[in-house]
């Protein structure tokens, strides 16, 4: 009786620790007295105790913090950089068998490739062109992690932190850009005044009844100003013959 009693509970016990439920998201991987030998589910999964061995992996996306790394620019800029990574298992058969622990090893690769694509560019092109470097170290951790059975679908490199000190220069460098546009914005207007009032200036020469005209104009605007002082713009055509008499009578007592 006992030795029945003992059968069944070995029995149960065996057959309990043989079945295995994986997930939708997970697979296993089963090694055969040490040797590769398939990968199993999802669903109910038997392994043999002893003999056979079983590794889960989690098929999910996994969403990974780089954390802070000091980045010299290659104009001689110290930052500090940190990224968020997005990769998933794709094979679990090299993730398992190719590297020991995939998550360390996939973190380790993103700090130091995080570190070596940013210190090939200047802090602009950190600031100004970050997507392109998102997809710059995206493309290189997926061609290494290609071996462990992992794909990087995505890099995001989230804060650049700078120092006080070159924080007080771009905001110097931002304001004297803001002033030098501002210069060539008003150097600009200038031009298009002096162009139209060029224009402007040959229509009315080539009317002198437009030039009478403009001429009352400007004499109707003083008058409507309240000042005590009016005055009466002369038309240089008016005191041109008496400029040309003064000049003949000069070069008549030179002679």
């Amino acid at each position: 009786m006992i030795a029945l009693i003992t059968i069944v509970v070995t029995t149960v016990l065996v057959l309990w620790l043989s079945l295995n439920v994986l997930r939708e998201y997970e697979r296993g991987v089963v090694f055969l007295l040490g040797r590769f030998q398939r990968v199993k589910g999802p669903g109910l999964i038997i392994i043999i105790p002893g003999i056979q061995q079983m590794e889960r992996v989690d098929l999910r996306t996994v969403v990974m913090d780089v954390p802070s790394q000091d980045v010299i620019s290659r104009d001689n800029v110290s930052v500090k950089v940190n990224a968020v990574i997005y990769f998933r298992v794709i094979d679990p058969e090299k993730s398992i068998i190719q590297v020991e622990n995939f998550h360390a090893a996939t973190s380790q690769l993103a700090q130091t490739t995080l570190r070596s694509v940013l210190g090939q560019h200047d802090l602009d092109e950190m600031l100004a062109e970050r997507e392109k470097l998102n997809i710059d170290i995206q493309q290189i951790l997926d061609h290494q992690t290609d071996a462990w059975g992992i794909k990087v679908s995505n890099v995001e490199i989230k804060h650049v932190d700078l120092n006080e000190s070159m924080i007080r220069a771009i905001a110097k460098q931002a304001e004297a850009e803001r002033e030098r546009r501002a210069k060539v914005i008003h150097a600009e207007g200038e031009l298009q005044a002096s162009e139209k009032l060029f224009q402007a200036a040959q229509v009315l020469s080539q009317n002198p009844q437009s030039l009478q005209l403009r001429y009352l104009q400007t004499l109707t605007e003083i008058a409507g100003e309240k000042s005590s002082t009016i005055a009466f713009p002369i038309p240089i055509d008016i005191l041109k013959p008496f400029m040309d008499l003064a000049a003949k009578k000069g070069s008549g007592g030179d002679a």
